[in-house]
């Protein structure tokens, strides 16, 4: 395998054992400096009774306890201000202020150092040469720069990279569009839902085939949406591009990444990175592949705000097969599937909205957008799937069409509501297409 593959061809083909080790050196590290220097981690340490010293093998790391996001939000707003007990290092090495996007509750701030933010910067540059970025590459970045991290990492890992970086950040999506076109850019990133927005804009509102364009590559992260085969096939399809998926967030990194192989799932940068699968219910270890969990994981070299043992929420599976691009980092099958906040008991049926978009966009007489609501009216659940239907389809084939995938996928039937094209709400970030009313009903 040519080490032009690789962006570090020593790590991404390390073996197994020598990966294995390596995670428990830096687990050992990344543990012993939360405990020394956190107000907040020692004292959740101190409560299950267990020190550095206690972590000897792998198996050991599930002792520590998780942290979950609605724990940061308790710690902050304190001194040192605003980052409260969880900050390891003097508050005037802090370099970077980011914070989550806020879409589940209280943003959680999250400081870095200088050395954090390069580290970010190398996580990027590991998912944007897997995928084929190279220094001839023109990467423009359609994303408003703002307070929570986006592509801000993806921007200053193409810079390392050697890419030409564009920043696109107050245009229009128009101005954009035109921008891309004046400048012949190759590459961009965005979630999956503004790729789409950006060629129905270039295509209805501007006259531009968004495939006349010169982009020949899309990064996607923010949503499930380019780890499921039929939304990915429409933004290939729209800008005849190759879409990848990436995973990351605020408070974790850039810890996952499709390669230019296309493997339909997405490589743990397992370098950098501990993921643990577990069970959504018991909370058991999963190690074996196919088998859907939740993902814990650990930050193994970010120091001013450790991440150790966080509860993502994202529900993830490993593959059982290696990618033929020569990795051992392992893959997690079909990407991110969802979040575990989002995968709810409908009817007594588990209901993933990943697998509802996936049957939306396979049918071509349908729109982008779509919405999906569970209400509780009165005893039993009901399940409103609203869709725009696009000029010129015959509604009454696509509806039973419809029906019977839904029914096929997911075990559920649902209302149908179509709409004319255009008139559903638009996204620029990540949108928030599923709707569960029966919380709001206290049942």
């Amino acid at each position: 395998m040519s080490h032009s593959e690789f962006w570090n061809p020593f790590l991404e083909t390390l073996p197994r054992q020598k990966l294995e080790q390596l995670q428990l050196y830096k687990f050992k590290r990344i543990f012993s400096w939360a405990y020394q220097q956190s107000k907040f981690h020692r004292s959740l340490y101190d409560a299950a009774g267990i020190t550095p010293d206690d972590i000897r093998t792998l198996d050991d790391v599930r002792k520590v306890p998780k942290v979950e996001k609605s724990m940061m939000q308790a710690i902050q707003n304190k001194d040192p201000f605003p980052y409260g007990d969880a900050l390891c290092v003097p508050l005037e090495e802090v370099s970077t202020f980011r914070q989550t996007s806020g879409t589940t509750g209280q943003p959680v701030y999250q400081p870095d150092t200088w050395q954090d933010w390069e580290w970010w910067a190398e996580c990027w540059a590991y998912i944007l040469w897997s995928q084929g970025y190279r220094t001839s590459d023109r990467v423009f970045l359609p994303f408003g720069y703002n307070i929570f991290v986006a592509f801000w990492a993806g921007h200053y890992g193409a810079e390392k990279l050697g890419c030409e970086v564009v920043p696109g950040g107050v245009l229009d999506t128009q101005a954009r569009i035109l921008k891309i076109q004046e400048l012949q850019a190759t590459a961009m990133m965005a979630t999956p839902t503004y790729v789409l927005r950006m060629a129905d804009v270039a295509k209805n509102k501007l006259g531009i085939d968004p495939a006349s364009l010169s982009i020949d590559k899309i990064t996607c992260a923010g949503e499930p949406g380019a780890g499921i085969p039929a939304t990915k096939k429409r933004m290939e399809a729209a800008f005849g591009a190759k879409v990848f998926d990436h995973s990351g967030a605020t408070e974790i990194g850039a810890w996952s990444y499709e390669c230019r192989h296309q493997p339909f799932g997405m490589h743990v940068n397992e370098a950098m990175f501990l993921v643990e699968i577990e069970d959504m219910e018991t909370g058991e270890p999963i190690t074996e592949p196919g088998i859907k969990g939740k993902m814990v994981i650990t930050a193994l070299d970010r120091m001013a705000q450790p991440c150790i043992r966080f509860d993502a929420k994202d529900v993830i599976q490993w593959d059982p097969d290696p990618c033929t691009c020569g990795r051992t980092f392992r893959l997690i099958k079909g990407g991110v599937i969802g979040r575990a906040d989002d995968i709810t008991k409908v009817k007594g049926v588990l209901l993933s909205p990943a697998a509802v978009e996936a049957v939306v966009r396979s049918f071509e007489a349908l729109g982008d957008e779509y919405e999906l609501i569970v209400e509780r009216p009165g005893d039993v659940d009901h399940i409103t799937l609203k869709v725009e239907l696009k000029p010129g389809a015959d509604r009454v084939q696509v509806e039973s069409g419809l029906k019977d995938q839904l029914r096929l996928k997911t075990n559920l039937g649902y209302d149908l509501q179509f709409f004319e094209y255009g008139s559903l709400p638009r996204y620029k970030l990540k949108a928030r297409r599923f709707k569960d009313l029966r919380k709001k009903d206290n049942l």
